[in-house]
């Protein structure tokens, strides 16, 4: 297991240096010079010329690439040209609260994803088949932006039963629960309508292979053989879906916050933008290709528990 751990960590580092290139390269090529969002149009070209050398914009491309690698390496992501703070200082007081709906989201959706989708399959062409067809059609149809604000005016407008404002510092935990409830359930039901999908199809090409009728055929009772020896081999493709799209839910998950008026990296993000934060926009860019390439490296380890047999290859 460790060797196959370090081969897909050597897999994974020539992915993330080429993230890391990308990020450095759009936002250099990004409009705008931030020098002269910071001062305003009316700084003195000297004063404009002091602070580019202050940000090391006044040097080579290559040589600002050369310093924006070494300082990533080094743990050091710079200072927000705005609040003058680390900006890992200010991602370590939002970034749990994005965890906490990301991880929410996702248990919803593989809580109720996978039972549905084997449901679904066991049923094809029933009732139940339908309806959670049905449901998965409903999550992949909205945005999230928009289900965000469909869920806002029924449950927290016109029924009042949980916030509109879903503040995420509370110190009471059921508080704290209702708050999260409505972003974690907009977000879990996209997740939700991709597994049941995934883990539909996946088990229905499991339960025709020959293994399963020869084990119905013995006598195994039918939720045995579903649960214990069809669901194992039909994983595979769900923790892929769940890797792939577990980058989706935290890129929706910035929408949410706003919509929800949640802290996260999503409120950071869009004011890194609007005030053209050029450190803290590059710094966030690289912590999100960290988490994406981090999740795809915990899927490739998971696979190696579920199938033995991805190990040896």
């Amino acid at each position: 297991m460790i060797g196959f751990i370090l081969k897909r960590l050597l897999v994974a580092l020539p992915t993330l240096i080429a993230v890391l290139t990308i990020v450095f390269l759009f936002v250099r090529v990004a409009p705008g010079d931030p020098a002269m969002v910071i001062l305003g149009d009316s700084a003195s070209q000297e004063a404009l010329e002091a602070l580019r050398q202050q940000l090391g914009l006044d040097k080579p491309l290559f040589q600002q690439y050369l310093d924006f690698m070494l300082m990533v390496l080094s743990g050091d992501l710079g200072k927000s040209m705005l609040s003058g703070r680390p900006i890992l200082e200010e991602v370590a007081d939002v970034l749990p609260y994005t965890i906490e709906l990301t991880v929410a989201s996702l248990v919803i959706g593989v809580v109720f994803g996978v039972p549905l989708g084997i449901v679904s399959a066991r049923r094809r062409n029933g009732w139940a088949d339908y309806a959670a067809r049905m449901i998965s059609l409903v999550g992949l149809s909205f945005p999230a932006f928009v289900s965000a604000v469909l869920l806002l005016l029924v449950f927290a407008i016109q029924l009042r039963w949980f916030p509109v404002i879903s503040s995420a510092a509370m110190a009471d935990p059921a508080e704290r629960l209702r708050s999260l409830a409505l972003p974690a359930f907009n977000l879990g039901l996209i997740m939700l309508a991709y597994i049941t999908r995934v883990t539909r199809s996946s088990m229905l090409g499991v339960l025709s292979e020959d293994y399963i009728r020869t084990a119905r055929a013995k006598g195994v009772p039918g939720r045995m053989v579903v649960w214990r020896h069809a669901l194992r081999n039909a994983l595979i493709p769900v923790v892929t879906v769940v890797g792939l799209y577990l980058g989706v839910l935290i890129g929706n998950s910035v929408l949410s916050e706003i919509v929800f008026n949640r802290p996260g990296l999503g409120k950071l993000i869009v004011g890194a933008l609007n005030q053209r934060d050029y450190t803290m926009l590059q710094g966030l860019m690289v912590i999100y290709a960290f988490i994406i390439v981090l999740c795809n490296l915990l899927t490739d380890m998971t696979y190696g528990f579920i199938d033995p047999r991805v190990k040896r290859q």
